[in-house]
């Protein structure tokens, strides 16, 4: 959860560098580029212990700079699909543009580049545009006008600006999103980055199963494309195109035409079209276009002075709002990072929790002024004299109960000799002697009120259930937690964290399960006997999950029922999950019927981990797969506890976490699919939230020879073979992978040690990408892979190389780790949301696959499971404790995992080039640096979107073993474009001079 936090800020903001103001070679720096020069004071060693206690600020992504026409060099295009997005570009320059920029315009808003024989056929193609020469004599100045009615030969010819040729569309067509997310999570595109996350795995709808009408149809009906539209305002960070076909038939039930996703481009009035994957056109993920021409999202930081006050208080300064001053007191933004920390003062509605910020510009700013107003007033009661007549509305300083605070407040009543006031940066009222209040000086007007509120994300129908609000007062009244913000706006939504403990604790989801009714929880009594005991889930590391009959799972299963009733006389988008939060209760499909889940894990915006937490068994799923619980069932599905049981065997010599795959698929074989099951509990460890018991397969529980744990105590199943290694003994960073049993396709099994009906340990939500730790995870069955091979031999195909620009050339890069100057790695911004993509899709395949020997064999890639992701790695070594060094070959990173989490990387999965490539600074000499500098470096550019320049390429045999030599340069600021070479140069001068 922390991690997520320096890994979660990055937004974005406007690049300076465009192509007239481009980066210059920086041979001899100090000499070419003095006025580009950062002036530093001379304090470094001051920052490099401030990094030990703050995550290092973080800047949005640059824009794609070095934005060179590439082409797709002689290979085939698609005509029809170039052509409709020319028309889309067409469409927001009505006005026309120079030909020469339509490359970067295309790349800029696809993420591919414009084949060169389309430029070829512009003027064939007179229907979509009208291409016009200028009385230029160079052939190559060309206008792009829209076809027919739109192009004129009288108007004078337009020089666009090549700026103002670009940002506008890319405005217009990007995506709205939230501004504040790492890059690694957002799809590359203009000034705004959206997230363009994973895919499902499996073969999507084939057109070829629809079959294709004799003509394509021009257009799509009106109603069609309204229940289109509506669906993809469902999924505003977007929606694979493979999802339509079920997703419609279970919203609309009826079957989506089969010639929609034969033509995609006659939905481009509604959505933009991307294709992540241009080797496969078919794999397409749709945007709904914004209505607002790009302006949506911008809102975020709307809190107002009067957002942390009751209803009647604030009715009050509204009508009275003359009385508060001449000077203004600015609206308190939200803060930029996705997980600030905030204290929480009360809740008298979910809805409206009071809150502040913690942190610079924020809790510190208030601090100083608080500060100041006591030095201002003075702690003498004599000092100044107090209003003689204070109106309701009025902003005064008041001198606290304590005699020694003097805080800003608002006079909410007039009494006699008393005054109700609201303190408006911490958000509590009291009633005071008039004597106590004095006229605020206008220089304490600048900071807005701290005190502010926000809305619990999932908790809106229990805003003010009184064992909801008991709950949270326990919680979370007067603590300081972590905030994750959904939504920006008048009032955040917001899911709060616990971090102080082990394990960070989901606070919204706490308070949900104080709605539950412990009559319905299944029975459980230490040497008591349970027949017809299903076991449902068996997990890869001993851990059983068991549903045992109660009242609440005849309840369960009745509601449950109900709702596939009620799911198939609805005709409506409304119960489609649009904004997914760890925590969050909703409805999966589970063996062909709707259950329970809790979100776990977040990979991005359409992949995410669940928890059916009815039977123990967690999948990777995709969001458009989830249901919202329809409002007639909420309460009464939220009365139940769930009915997964976690126990353990009792009286086995191994530990749970310490079993080996053959007597996991033992036991599974034994007691899945067997309703008939019978039980003894033999303990009840509530710290481990865990039932010891004796395990029956039939009403022999009389009788513990007859027991499963006495069969596998007495079998060889524990003995390790050679080739067979245990689990790692950190279960908390290794996590074991699925061992399916070869049932049926309906049977289930999950991975090690799923998660329990309590929150994750770790609820990263969005960090996928950015970083690989995520909460939560986990796997579900099916059948075996096509391909699977036991081990990756060395004429295994390996992805291209990734393409560099020429040396002097610019490129956007996002810095996933540095070492110290001599080394660090780059991945390319362009390609980003591609690998959001791939991994999503590794995600899916791998977690529904299952486990097979594999050997493991140094310097080949496989694929690896590292905390809650799929990477793509390289072995480096295999340890004899059966842990195997890896390296990510998208990331940078070296890691140690369990053997059992390694994979083979099938085909599909290496057609992306590796996106890490190490780097090194130009620009300085060749040094041991220390750990000082290295701070420095890292505080710079570590998890920063940058601007590259590229000085050299160091080529070599394997792709992982190439290595650049660049500038980087930080064009976040305003003033000036920050050199990072000047900055480590100037640094290792003052080290010099010191010494």
């Amino acid at each position: 959860m922390r991690d997520g936090q320096s890994e979660g800020k990055t937004g974005a903001h406007p690049n300076k560098m465009s192509n007239q103001n481009t980066p210059n070679r920086k041979g001899n720096p100090p000499a070419e580029k003095s006025d580009k020069r950062m002036t530093l004071p001379s304090r470094f060693q001051k920052e490099v212990h401030a990094h030990l206690s703050r995550n290092p600020q973080q800047t949005g992504p640059p824009l794609n700079l070095n934005e060179s026409p590439g082409s797709d060099k002689g290979k085939p295009y698609n005509p029809q699909q170039v052509q409709g997005r020319i028309r889309e570009i067409l469409g927001k320059y009505s006005n026309g543009f120079w030909v020469s920029k339509l490359p970067q315009i295309y790349r800029e808003l696809y993420k591919q580049d414009l084949p060169t024989e389309s430029i070829k056929d512009l003027e064939t193609w007179t229907h979509i545009c009208t291409v016009e020469k200028t009385c230029s004599s160079n052939p190559s100045e060309l206008l792009l006008y829209p076809a027919k009615e739109h192009s004129t030969t009288s108007s004078p010819s337009p020089t666009p600006n090549p700026n103002s040729t670009s940002a506008p569309a890319l405005n217009s067509n990007t995506p709205t999103d939230k501004p504040s997310q790492s890059p690694a999570q957002q799809r590359p595109s203009s000034t705004h980055l959206t997230r363009s996350d994973s895919r499902s795995p499996q073969s999507p709808p084939s057109s070829s199963s629809s079959p294709s009408p004799p003509s394509s149809p021009a257009t799509l009906s009106p109603d069609l494309k309204l229940k289109l539209e509506e669906l993809l305002v469902k999924y505003s960070n977007g929606l694979w195109a493979h999802a339509l076909p079920k997703l419609f038939q279970d919203t609309y039930k009826t079957k989506l035409p089969g010639h929609v996703l034969e033509n995609l481009h006659l939905l481009s009035d509604i959505c933009t079209i991307d294709y992540p994957m241009p080797d496969n056109p078919k794999r397409a993920i749709l945007y709904r276009r914004s209505s607002s021409g790009g302006g949506g999202g911008e809102d975020e930081n709307c809190n107002r002075r009067n957002s942390s006050v009751s209803e009647e208080e604030l009715r009050v300064r509204q009508e009275l709002g003359r009385r508060l001053s001449n000077h203004a007191v600015p609206s308190l933004q939200i803060p930029k990072e996705e997980y600030p920390s905030v204290l929480v003062v009360e809740a008298a509605n979910t809805n409206a929790v009071i809150l502040r910020y913690i942190g610079e510009g924020y809790s510190h700013a208030q601090e100083s002024m608080e500060d100041e107003m006591r030095e201002f007033y003075g702690l003498e009661p004599s000092s100044r004299s107090p209003l003689s007549s204070p109106s309701s509305g009025q902003l005064v300083a008041v001198r606290a109960e304590e005699e020694e605070e003097i805080l800003r407040a608002q006079v909410c009543e007039v009494m006699a000799d008393k005054v109700k006031v609201h303190y408006v940066d911490h958000g509590f009222s009291e009633v005071i002697s008039k004597t106590k209040v004095f006229e605020l000086h206008e220089k304490f007007f600048q900071l807005p009120f701290q005190a502010t509120k926000c809305k619990l994300a999932g908790l809106e129908p229990f805003c003010q259930e009184p064992a909801v609000l008991k709950k949270f007062e326990t919680m979370a009244s007067g603590r300081i937690l972590l905030a994750e913000i959904l939504e920006r706006g008048q009032t955040p939504l917001v899911v709060l964290y616990d971090t102080s403990q082990d394990d960070d604790v989901n606070i919204n989801a706490a308070c949900m399960k104080a709605l539950q009714d412990k009559t319905l929880a299944s029975p459980l009594q230490v040497n008591s006997a349970y027949m017809n005991v299903t076991v449902s889930s068996v997990c890869s590391d001993g851990t059983i999950y068991c549903q045992l009959p109660s009242r609440g799972l005849a309840k369960l299963n009745e509601i449950l029922e109900s709702i596939e009733t009620y799911f198939h006389s609805q005709v409506t988008s409304e119960f489609l999950v649009s904004r997914p939060f760890c925590g969050k209760g909703c409805l999966a499909r589970y063996k062909g019927k709707w259950s329970r889940v809790e979100i776990t894990n977040l990979h991005g915006s359409r992949v995410l981990d669940i928890l059916f937490i009815d039977v123990g068994v967690q999948a990777s799923v995709e969001v458009f797969e989830l249901r919202e619980i329809p409002p007639p069932f909420l309460r009464d599905l939220m009365a139940i506890p769930p009915q997964a049981v976690k126990c353990c065997l009792a009286d086995l010599a191994v530990s749970v976490g310490s079993w080996t795959p053959d007597a996991v698929q033992w036991l599974r074989e034994k007691v899945l699919n067997t309703t008939d099951c019978s039980m003894k509990v033999a303990k009840v460890d509530e710290t481990k939230r865990c039932i010891y018991v004796h395990l029956f397969t039939d009403k022999s529980f009389h009788d513990p020879a007859r027991s499963l744990n006495h069969q596998m105590a007495q079998s060889d199943l524990f003995k390790q073979r050679p080739d067979v290694f245990l689990t790692s003994h950190s279960p908390a960073k290794v996590s074991t992978p699925t061992l399916s049993s070869k049932t049926s396709s309906s049977s289930n099994s999950t991975n090690g040690s799923p998660a329990s009906t309590s929150v994750p340990s770790k609820p990263h939500l969005r960090r996928a990408l950015s970083g690989p730790r995520g909460g939560g995870g986990g796997n579900t069955t099916t059948t075996s892979p096509p391909e699977t091979p036991s081990s990756p031999s060395s004429s295994l195909q390996l992805p291209p190389l990734l393409e560099l620009p020429p040396a002097g050339n610019n490129m956007d890069v996002y810095v996933s780790v540095a070492c110290h100057p001599g080394h660090f790695v780059l991945q390319p911004w362009r390609d980003m949301y591609k690998l959001v993509v791939l991994m999503g899709e590794m995600i899916l395949y791998y977690n529904k696959t299952e486990q097979k020997p594999l050997n493991i064999e140094k310097n080949q890639i496989y694929a690896a499971k590292v905390e809650n992701n799929w990477h793509r790695v390289l072995v480096k070594g295999v340890l004899t404790n059966g842990l195997v060094s890896v390296y990510e070959l998208d990331y940078g990173k070296h890691e140690l995992v369990s053997c059992t989490q390694l994979r083979p990387l099938i085909k599909e999965f290496r057609q992306l080039p590796f996106q890490g490539i190490t780097a090194q600074l130009a620009g300085l000499k060749p040094r041991q640096w220390s750990e000082e500098a290295s701070i420095v470096f890292r505080n710079h550019v570590e998890k920063k979107p940058l601007v590259a320049q590229l000085e050299a390429v160091q080529e070599a045999t394997n792709p992982w073993d190439r290595k650049l030599t660049v500038f980087l340069v930080d064009t976040s600021q305003e003033e000036r474009d920050i050199w990072v070479h000047d900055i480590m140069a100037e640094f290792a001068d003052e080290l010099t001079n010191e010494l």
